[in-house]
């Protein structure tokens, strides 16, 4: 089974917001070295961002962060806070044989874990990449890294994928 690497949210409006334990500058910076890992090794890596829904016109800074996205990546749009339940995510990591996933961006207790809970009753194994990934407050990321995702999967950091 091949391992894949999903980002979520890594938009220049959440990246620039006050985050802790992690700026969102350093969570791009991390986010980067990940996925250019994952391409020299050959594995898949998915970029998946939020349009808000029942809105005329994205807030601004609602695109990829600038340079995220490189050819060949899976690119996908989501409309819910999980990555899953809005798109075909599920239909295209099957497609490429994927049966792990490892998760990094914004924020940790909202779109990552969200998503990360859809993964696990779906049957992938999941990682958490916990220094490439923040929230809003850091005892609230802090709390999801050392009791929640344990439960949900390997809690990792960005060194052990370089």
């Amino acid at each position: 089974m091949t391992t894949a690497l999903l980002l979520i949210d890594l938009m220049p409006r959440l990246i620039a917001l006050p985050l802790a334990p992690h700026t969102g500058d350093e969570v791009l910076a991390r986010c980067r070295e990940l996925a250019d890992s994952f391409r020299a090794q050959g594995q898949p890596v998915v970029q998946v961002r939020v349009d808000r829904p029942g809105v005329a016109e994205q807030p601004p800074g609602s695109g990829f962060a600038p340079g995220l996205v490189e050819e060949g990546d899976v690119v996908l749009v989501k409309r819910s806070i999980g990555a899953f339940a809005t798109t075909d995510l599920d239909d295209r990591l099957r497609k490429l044989g994927v049966g792990t996933i490892v998760l990094g961006g914004l924020v940790t207790t909202m779109g990552v874990e969200s998503t990360a809970r859809a993964a696990g009753d779906l049957g992938y194994e999941v990682e958490f990449v916990a220094d490439a990934m923040s929230g809003p407050v850091a005892e609230e990321h802090d709390f999801a890294v050392a009791r929640t995702f344990p439960r949900f999967g390997r809690v990792t950091a960005t060194r052990d994928y370089l």
